[in-house]
């Protein structure tokens, strides 16, 4: 694993102060997950350099992200999913995947009977791409065995293409081999979040720089597999306008070494920094405006560029004033499969002045938006119940 230098691990400053806030918010869980079922599937349509295909996306329950475990990122809740103990055994996870494939039988029937039929083909079809997550990294045989993602590219190879997702270290030539061996084309996704180093380390709490990131796409494209890369919309500690900046420059930054770029915008997760924040009244999730924004004027970059603002329209999400929310969300949907800059045209709504003047006056860590609750300082920071 990619080492910080060394002043970050010096007590209570830098990644350490991060872990220890971290590690505090995730004791808080008291779910339970049962290893035989994914922590989620849904079929779903996708952008690839190969046109636009149905897909199946499988989140996997695992014993969670090492990171995650140590501390881990300010934004990410998925951790607290994962089933307890650190491990699933290779017969749970192939339990899973049986849970997910079962999951799309019955989704074409349900099509099929209805008469409906797909974008992407008709409804009796497979999905001809597979997107697999865990809450780390699928490419860390701590979290999914080298048995086990052996098995799971068998049992795809009669499709077109895969996604795995994996941080820059575990991604090896032998271990995407496993699905190019079966005639799959193969991306990986990697969470580099933003091309900006400081922000990286400094709001998100990801260990690593953007050279690793860089290693990984090099290591990939010499055995013939592809990068998508994921970029975080406004972490913590940044306003508006630096957020929508960030994007921008790391899209650009990105799509040298990245044939699609994903830009998430953050939202509000259970057990993690960004969610005290927001209790206090010290974080807003981005305006979808600026994901317009963003999408819009990298419309030109040589990558895929999509987005997919999950829990658009309410408070914990990314979101608007809430009149416009659905109109903008359409407009964002529809350019991820067309990518055409000329769909944000089409909509309006007077809150984007608010918006632009948000952007243009609003300074890090001074949130006009949110003044309702007043902001203690993250050192008096305490867990609290849901």
């Amino acid at each position: 694993m990619s080492k910080p230098s060394p002043d970050v691990y010096e007590s209570g400053r830098g990644m350490d102060a991060h872990n220890k806030v971290m590690r505090e918010h995730r004791a808080e869980r008291d779910e339970t997950y049962d290893p035989h079922e994914p922590t989620r599937v849904w079929l779903d349509e996708d952008n690839t350099p190969d046109g636009v295909y149905q897909s199946l996306t499988i989140i996997l329950n695992t014993g969670g992200c090492r990171w995650a475990r140590a501390g881990g990122c300010t934004m990410c809740g998925y951790v607290a999913e994962s089933v307890e103990g650190g491990s699933v055994t290779h017969e749970a996870l192939m339990n899973q995947i049986d849970a997910c494939l079962e999951h799309e039988q019955e989704n074409i029937a349900e099509q099929s009977s209805a008469g409906n039929r797909t974008q992407s083909g008709d409804a009796e079809e497979k999905s001809g791409l597979i997107k697999i997550y865990t809450s780390g990294s699928f490419l860390d045989e701590r979290e999914v065995p080298a048995e086990t993602r052996q098995a799971i590219a068998e049992t795809f190879a009669d499709r077109e293409r895969i996604v795995v997702e994996s941080l820059p270290d575990f991604v090896q030539e032998e271990r995407l081999n496993d699905f190019l061996d079966v005639g799959l084309e193969t991306d990986v996704a990697i969470g580099l979040e933003t091309a900006n180093d400081r922000v990286r380390h400094d709001c998100v709490n990801k260990y690593f720089d953007f050279e690793d990131f860089v290693d990984a796409a090099e290591t990939a494209d010499e055995v013939g597999a592809g990068i998508k890369a994921y970029l975080l919309m406004k972490p913590p500690f940044l306003s508006e306008g630096e957020a929508v900046e960030d994007m921008k420059q790391s899209i650009e930054k990105c799509a040298e070494y990245a044939h699609t770029v994903s830009m998430n915008p953050c939202n509000v997760q259970r057990y993690t920094m960004v969610d005290e924040l927001h209790f206090h009244g010290g974080y807003r999730p981005p305006w979808l405006w600026s994901v317009a924004e963003v999408l819009e004027a990298t419309a030109d970059a040589p990558a895929i560029v999509v987005s997919d603002p999950v829990g658009h329209g309410s408070d914990r999400g990314p979101h608007n004033c809430g009149e416009c929310d659905d109109l903008v969300q359409e407009a964002i949907k529809d350019f991820d499969l067309r990518q055409d800059p000329s769909v944000f045209g089409e909509v309006s709504c007077d809150c984007e002045h608010t918006w632009e003047a948000v952007c243009e006056r609003e300074r890090s860590y001074n949130l006009p938006s949110r003044t309702e609750r007043p902001l203690r300082s993250l050192t008096l920071l305490r867990p609290r119940s849901y």
